[in-house]
């Protein structure tokens, strides 16, 4: 579905995509790994095509998305869904328009079958009935339940989750994380989820990357990650607090200074 070819981009001298290859196959959920700072998010903005890199390619469906003209993205991004962090619902609007959203602005389908997706949607999710509620009536995890049954109305091929688990109790994890798997089988699409989650990564990853300042430090299915030698994806993994992986940027780069 994706294949990403050479990737390059920096802000300064840092380096947030050290030259990365990498597939998003067809059908499969893979799960984007790493430490605050290590270019989760900036992988996923060059993905979906919010961002170009400085150099490489990302083809999508066929097109490269960083030589794509305006109208390109716009037809590919139909084929896209996406969970922000925070939900991102409109306030302003109750859970009914929320979700409807995107169908009327990018099609022409009548109300009443805007209404009957809408019920659907929100039935895969299991929030029927809540068409008429508000956001800030919702917990945490319905938000997050909400904002997917929007990223799902559109019937794309691809969705993307950013930090889907985020801000959540374990309950509303293990619920979030059974929807994705779910939705990956029922409606045979491609997922691709960010985050730094452990735990809910290995409960729902068909193949795992892992990136460490810009770098793919690891590929491969759960059991392989689990069975790692590299000292930098036990420590990560098991959440050591020494190792070779320094807390913070800052620290690798005097840790480079300091070493060569």
């Amino acid at each position: 579905m994706v294949i990403v070819k050479n990737l390059v981009k920096k802000y300064g001298s840092v380096v947030a995509s050290n030259h990365l290859n990498c597939r998003f196959e067809t059908g499969k959920v893979t799960v984007i790994l790493g430490g605050s700072g290590s270019g989760k998010s900036t992988l996923l903005r060059q993905v979906t095509g919010l961002e170009k890199p400085d150099s490489g390619e990302v083809l999508f469906d066929g097109l490269d998305l960083t030589r794509a003209t305006r109208e390109q993205l716009y037809e590919k991004r139909k084929k896209m869904g996406m969970l922000f962090q925070g939900a991102a619902l409109f306030n302003y609007l109750t859970i009914f328009e929320n979700i409807a959203f995107p169908l009327r602005e990018h099609t022409q389908i009548a109300d009443n079958v805007i209404k009957t997706i809408v019920t659907m949607k929100l039935e895969m999710v299991g929030l029927r009935g809540t068409e008429d509620l508000m956001p800030s009536q919702l917990s945490g995890g319905m938000m997050k339940r909400v904002g997917l049954a929007r990223a799902i109305v559109m019937d794309p091929k691809i969705i993307f989750y950013d930090e889907p688990t985020s801000g959540l109790d374990p309950i509303s994890t293990g619920v979030i994380d059974k929807l994705i798997r779910d939705l990956n089988r029922k409606l045979n699409i491609t997922s691709v989820v960010v985050s730094h989650d452990i735990e809910s990564c290995f409960r729902i990853a068909d193949r795992i990357i892992i990136l460490y300042y810009g770098d793919i430090i690891a590929e491969g299915t759960v059991e392989e990650i689990r069975n790692s030698t590299d000292p930098r994806v036990i420590q990560f993994i098991n959440g050591n607090p020494e190792g070779p992986i320094p807390f913070t940027r800052t620290d690798k780069n005097y840790l480079d200074e300091i070493l060569s």
